[in-house]
């Protein structure tokens, strides 16, 4: 098989270890890419964080691609069938930390864009790239910062794809417009220590809280949308008991996130749980942290140009849908321009073997490029 520019490029993305928020000298790369087709080039460095933002013309319409180059960590090197930083191409596949989410996408982006501007040098407008390295960590030092300093400069920013892997079943087969809103809570429940043959003396924290932390995950708060499914609660980590088989612990750690809609909002949702943990008998302390707000972007131009260019290209529509998680589309969205998210399948996203298909990384370059030439008109 032919490896195209794309699976190339990919392949050296792959082979930097850029465990957020380590960017591992993937946006040298780039950057060194985006110079060669005459982009302006700008560090944005925040913290640990690495941000690269680079515009090529000028003007109006402007047309941004944003995306990350940070990954989550691999675990256990032995569980993969190759070492998840060293590209390997089997069955047609790639396979490697980060190749869909989302070295992958960064690859097509640039090799549409590349295409695009050796065609179309003197191209209306602008075309710029946003990438950071802190998308998959706590995302304080990333696109959020960046966003803040453009709007500081008056950036205007007419469209934008965040090449996320959004696809359901097949590349490009879902146009992500929009998320829920997304609010962690971090609860620590004390009981009283004791021996197991004695357990009139202690107070078991698991025994105690385990029917109102079922409770919290019966919780309704509204009813799935056409835009948005019901917001829903889900416990994501506990901990408790000190190692030992014979010994009651003391306390109990529990974390929980809630997705929720537009319909409703971080304050009811926190009285909601609230007064479900009061059903309890244990003394608790909790801890809110919220992680974005719920938005959907508007479906203007840029959602009917890359739905034309995908049935095109895909010979099917793509599903207009706010699945899945969060992306740095969230921050965007403050810029006022037209944003969704757009790329490859999302199948193997942070699992061992994450893997894309070598003919799927080629046939999004072809959309990205698709939609330059629609939106531009050249």
């Amino acid at each position: 098989m032919t490896s195209s520019k794309t699976i190339e490029l990919t392949k050296r993305l792959i082979s930097c270890p850029s465990v957020t928020p380590h960017d591992a000298g993937c946006q040298e790369i780039i950057a060194a890419e985006l110079s060669k087709l005459g982009f302006i080039i700008t560090a944005m460095p925040f913290g640990e964080t690495s941000n690269l933002w680079a515009t090529h013309g000028s003007g109006a319409p402007h047309f941004m691609f944003a995306g990350h180059t940070d990954v989550v960590p691999p675990g256990d090197h032995s569980l993969w069938s190759s070492d998840p930083f060293v590209p390997t191409i089997r069955d047609g596949k790639l396979y490697g930390r980060g190749v869909a989410d989302m070295k992958g996408g960064i690859a097509a982006m640039l090799v549409a864009v590349s295409e695009f501007i050796q065609q179309h040098p003197s191209h209306p407008g602008t075309i710029s790239f946003l990438i950071t390295s802190d998308e998959e960590g706590p995302a304080h030092d990333g696109t959020k910062r960046v966003v803040e300093q453009l709007q500081k400069d008056k950036i205007q920013v007419d469209w934008c794809i965040v090449g996320e892997p959004i696809g359901q079943h097949n590349v490009c087969d879902t146009i992500k417009l929009g998320a829920r809103g997304s609010l962690t809570g971090t609860v620590n429940f004390t009981g009283k220590q004791g021996h197991v043959g004695y357990p009139h003396k202690a107070n078991n924290p698991i025994h105690a809280t385990l029917p109102a932390l079922h409770k919290l995950t019966q919780l309704q708060w509204d009813q799935a949308s056409e835009d948005f499914p019901a917001s829903s609660l889900q416990i994501t980590n506990m901990h408790s008991g000190v190692g030992a088989e014979n010994v009651i612990p003391e306390t109990l750690y529990c974390q929980f996130n809630v997705r929720f809609s537009p319909q409703v909002t971080p304050e009811q949702l926190k009285t909601s749980i609230e007064q479900s943990l009061k059903t309890q008998p244990l003394p608790y302390d909790l801890e809110w942290k919220q992680g974005g707000a719920p938005f959907m972007s508007r479906k203007g131009q840029l959602t009917k140009v890359a739905s034309e260019v995908i049935e095109e290209i895909t010979k099917q529509a793509p599903n207009l849908s706010n699945v899945g998680g969060t992306s740095d589309a969230r921050f965007i969205i403050n810029l006022g321009c037209e944003v969704f998210e757009l790329g490859l399948l999302a199948e193997t996203i942070h699992a061992v073997n994450e893997h894309v298909t070598c003919a799927d990384l080629d046939q999004l370059t072809l959309v990205y490029k698709g939609v330059l030439d629609k939106l531009f008109k050249v």
